[in-house]
């Protein structure tokens, strides 16, 4: 059985999360694999500055401050497990239809 994308964790939920850098625009674009949610961020993967977007993009559609956010797998990989503090597995998933493959600057 293939794991969830979204998971309850001890004080929050983990994403999974796979990640393309410098693209032409941040947005979700969909499940990867069924197990992995694709999101496609503007910024380059150098100087943490993806990850930095990642999390600016994460809390502007979950509602979440970026401060809740934290990368606890894959800091410099395209494959990222986000740790979400302070958050239900229901609230994630209740933010997420219409929002799939929806550029940022849409919203």
């Amino acid at each position: 059985m293939a794991e969830d994308f979204v998971r309850e964790s001890k004080d929050g939920v983990l994403l999974n999360l796979r990640v393309s850098p410098r693209s032409r625009n941040t947005s979700l674009d969909g499940l990867y694999g069924g197990s992995a949610l694709k999101v496609r961020i503007s910024a380059p993967p150098t100087d943490g500055r993806a990850n930095a977007e990642l999390k600016d993009f994460l809390a502007g559609i979950f509602d979440v401050a970026p401060s809740k956010f934290e990368v606890v797998k894959g800091t410099s990989s395209r494959d990222k497990v986000v740790f979400v503090r302070g958050v239900r597995e229901a609230d994630i998933r209740s933010r997420l239809p219409g929002l799939l493959n929806q550029p940022q600057s849409e919203r």
